[in-house]
């Protein structure tokens, strides 16, 4: 997702335009998949409580996100995201006084080491761009914690479809106001369809039915592979450069979070 951003706003695509027609196109995919297999909306309070979800917390995190790109290297921004199984565990703690245990604390202490080595070893990034990539890992973090009753009462997939219309309505807003600035070209329009057909709906999808056949901890496992697979495309496609810093800290960042998922790190799926 975020070397097909780069590559959206290199077409000039603005985060405003390019957010709302993400959510509006993976919002209304999965809303007709999910009347195509006969998914039970949610009601009440929980769409209530999933409409804030999705106006207020998943905006905020994938304005982060995606302003994080436009200060920092595609690779860093993707790493820094995956600190919220970490930060998940330390807020958990903080905040409602569960116990972390020796081994998860040795994993959350790995995981900002090798945040701190990773951010030192890029020389391309901006310092907002680091604080902006720490933001979306942090809002994340908030917005798995704030879902964490209604997900157990709401499917994932009317749960995600609730909560990609909402950030669209906001986005919508956004855009319509600050004038939309869509893509110039068709690659434009391409990496604009990709981040909402490959980086969202199949995503969504892909992790829903990879927790049906392998289970939530190793599906959650096999997601680390993404911020690997990014670092490696935006080496190959944007041309960035990765340093021997990165690679230990980033290698310290993915072990961590391997170690957390396989021992109760929560996550909502609507990424």
């Amino acid at each position: 997702m975020a070397i097909f951003a780069k590559l959206a706003y290199q077409d000039g695509v603005s985060l405003s335009t390019m957010l709302f027609l993400r959510f509006t196109f993976a919002g209304l995919l999965l809303a007709a998949w999910g009347m195509a297999h006969g998914q039970a909306w949610p009601r009440g309070r929980d769409l209530l409580w999933l409409l804030a979800m999705g106006g207020v917390g998943y905006v905020g995190q994938s304005y982060c996100y995606f302003s994080a790109l436009q200060h920092a290297s595609a690779g860093l921004v993707a790493l820094l995201l995956y600190l919220y199984p970490a930060i998940v565990t330390l807020l958990s703690a903080l905040l409602f006084g569960r116990r972390i245990g020796p081994g998860r604390g040795w994993a959350v202490a790995v995981a900002l080491a090798g945040t701190a080595l990773t951010v030192g070893g890029d020389l391309n990034s901006e310092p907002l761009g680091v604080v902006l990539g720490i933001g979306t890992a942090l809002i994340y973090s908030i917005y798995i914690l704030a879902g964490e009753g209604v997900m157990r009462r709401v499917p994932p997939l009317p749960a995600a479809t609730v909560v990609m219309l909402a950030a669209a309505a906001v986005y919508g807003g956004a855009a319509f106001n600050a004038g939309l600035a869509p893509p110039a070209t068709s690659a434009g329009w391409l990496a604009v369809l990709a981040i909402a057909i490959f980086s969202t709906l199949l995503a969504i999808l892909g992790f829903l039915k990879g927790m049906e056949k392998l289970g939530a901890t190793d599906a959650s496992t096999l997601s680390t592979l993404e911020p690997l697979i990014t670092i490696g495309l935006a080496a190959i496609v944007l041309g960035e450069v990765v340093s021997e810093l990165q690679v230990v800290g980033g290698g310290l960042i993915l072990a961590a979070i391997v170690y957390l998922a396989r021992h109760g790190a929560r996550r909502v799926v609507t990424e």
